[in-house]
């Protein structure tokens, strides 16, 4: 939150996983086996989601980019802890300031920086990425980039960016421009030998996993404990968490209804920290493409009270999760930006009396078989999540249940994450399970922006296209009261004023639906504390804690040391 209109940062620097168990590199699961040097003679295991076979994409702004690209190779410029509303921490960045209108930023970076392959990274590079299409959308507003000399960038832009700051300083890449201004096409740019910043470098890819060895180059890579990571694949939550207890993986985030069975080891040691909304995309704009029941918001509305969440979190996530809000602003952090107390959180019970009623007054009528139906078509939708992704996999079954309850059809399948990633990209779904990124600062701008932004903010991609590069649309939502609000708060350093806009997004937002809001994931991060020290904890959450978080785990990773 900005307290001024001109502000500026003095920013501290960053501190210098059957037959997969085949697959893990180094000494065998006993311990952290150290040199006695301070390092550590294997890599440290890591599973961030990766299925098999492990594909070479280190493109940062490919939908299939592999996990360790994202904070261990290529950089922001500064990192934002989204656990709490704290001060960003300098990566390349050294400072930053706002102009007296917001529209300039000036940047100072770190001097003496290099790249991964040892070339410098100056305020050149910085230039180069905000200009570059990925970094730079339709509707980013940018009108310049300059560098004023080695180490400052000059950042201006059409309209007051405050709103903005952490898409600008702590979500966009910085690029070696040596390199990404030789890429024709950066949608199918594969990059298997990726130049970064980071504290990693790439050692080897193949179907099995990816490793990762210290980048000699980085800015403090004589503070690295850890030389070595290894991100393996594996196809399902449970046989992560059979290598977990059995000493195989050091780091993981994932779901495990019984945590108990993989902290017996006297290793591994877990927290949760509830943070991003699982929610049902669904593909919403008919105008757009979208086909199916869930195209009408009477229908939306209906699946929407005929949810039981109290018996999703119990069933599903074990009581784990928080409650979700259907304005999307994460409780308690952001309750402030609540305009209406009312749409506070979303009915935890079903009410299939008030599903009937909804969709009887749009016209529909239930039939003999106890399904709603207009025009002679039942109101059916088909609902896919990831196979072994147990507990969506739970939730969506429960669903399925509860609104057959209120006459609703909704025919839950299972999918492997590529058509997952295939289907939402494309638009060619009509319920899927799944999850908004949560905001990185304590403000659901973000969500609103990225997630719900149309024609305005945005070119909302019709079905049968690719969402743009660092876009989420996936329901093909478009709404101008939307754009137009998120177009004014992009501008506002003025709290009042950007609430009261946020609160003529919230109206819109919670009647239309086009995200259906379910639980706050319950994020549990499993980690090996037995031999590795420097982890977040619930005494230091330092960084949102999960092995696939974007950014946060290039933040970690420098942190850990390997026990002596």
């Amino acid at each position: 939150m900005i307290s001024k209109t001109t502000r500026r940062y003095a920013l501290a620097a960053v501190a210098g996983a059957s037959t997969l168990a085949l697959a893990l590199t180094g000494c065998s699961a006993g311990g952290g086996n150290n040199s006695g040097d301070g390092s550590s003679d294997r890599a440290l295991r890591v599973w961030a989601g990766s299925q098999t076979p492990i594909e070479a994409n280190y493109n940062p702004f490919a939908p299939t980019v592999l996990h360790g690209a994202l904070g261990p190779i290529y950089e922001p410029l500064f990192f934002f802890n989204k656990t709490s509303d704290s001060e960003p921490v300098g990566l390349i960045g050294e400072s930053y300031e706002y102009n007296e209108d917001g529209t300039q930023i000036t940047v100072k970076i770190k001097d003496g920086l290099k790249w991964n392959d040892g070339k410098p990274l100056t305020a050149e590079d910085v230039v180069f990425s905000f200009n570059y299409e990925a970094n730079n959308p339709e509707g980013n507003g940018l009108v310049s980039a300059e560098a004023t000399d080695e180490t400052t960038a000059v950042l201006t832009y059409d309209s007051a960016q405050y709103t903005t700051e952490f898409q600008r300083m702590g979500s966009s890449y910085i690029l070696p421009k040596h390199i990404w201004s030789e890429v024709d096409d950066y949608m199918t740019f594969t990059n298997e030998e990726p130049v970064g910043s980071g504290a990693y470098k790439v050692a080897k890819t193949t179907k099995e996993s990816y490793s990762l060895v210290a980048n000699p180059e980085y800015r403090d890579a004589d503070d690295l404990g850890v030389k070595k990571v290894q991100y393996i694949a594996v196809d399902n939550n449970q046989t992560a968490q059979d290598l977990l207890a059995a000493g195989k993986l050091d780091w993981a985030g994932m779901f495990i209804p019984n945590p108990d069975s993989v902290t017996g080891n006297g290793k591994v040691e877990w927290i949760n920290t509830p943070q991003d909304p699982t929610v049902l995309y669904t593909c919403s704009n008919a105008d757009l493409g979208c086909t199916g029941a869930q195209t009408d918001v009477a229908v939306r509305q209906a699946l929407n009270v005929a949810i039981d969440r109290n018996t999703i979190k119990e069933k599903a996530f074990v009581g784990l999760t928080g409650d979700a809000s259907p304005t999307f602003a994460l409780l308690p952090r952001d309750e402030k930006w609540v305009a209406d107390a009312a749409n506070k959180t979303s009915p935890q019970e079903a009410d299939p009396a008030e599903a009937g009623k909804i969709l009887e007054a749009a016209g529909y009528v239930k039939g003999s078989d106890g399904f709603y139906a207009k025009d002679g078509q039942v109101v059916e939708m088909s609902l896919t999540s990831v196979d072994g992704w147990t507990d969506y996999n739970d939730a969506a079954k429960l669903i399925a249940e509860q609104a057959a309850e209120a006459g609703i059809k909704v025919n839950a399948s299972t999918v492997q994450w590529q058509e997952f990633s295939d289907s939402r990209q494309t638009g060619q779904y009509e319920l899927i399970m799944g999850g908004v990124i949560g905001t990185s600062v304590a403000d659901p701008f973000q969500i609103y922006r990225d997630w719900f932004g149309g024609e305005q903010v945005q070119s909302t991609s019709a079905v049968g296209t690719e969402i743009p590069s660092g876009r989420w649309n996936f329901s093909r939502y478009s709404n101008p009261v939307v754009d137009q609000a998120v177009t004014a708060a992009v501008s506002t350093n003025d709290e009042a004023a950007k609430k009261e806009l946020y609160g003529t997004i919230q109206t819109e937002i919670v009647r239309d639906l086009p995200y259906i809001p379910l639980v706050i994931n319950a994020t549990q991060t499993f980690y090996n504390a037995k031999d590795y020290t420097g982890w977040p904890t619930e005494d230091d959450l330092y960084a949102f804690p999960p092995s696939w978080g974007a950014i946060a785990a290039g933040y970690v990773l420098p942190k850990l040391k390997p026990s002596n």
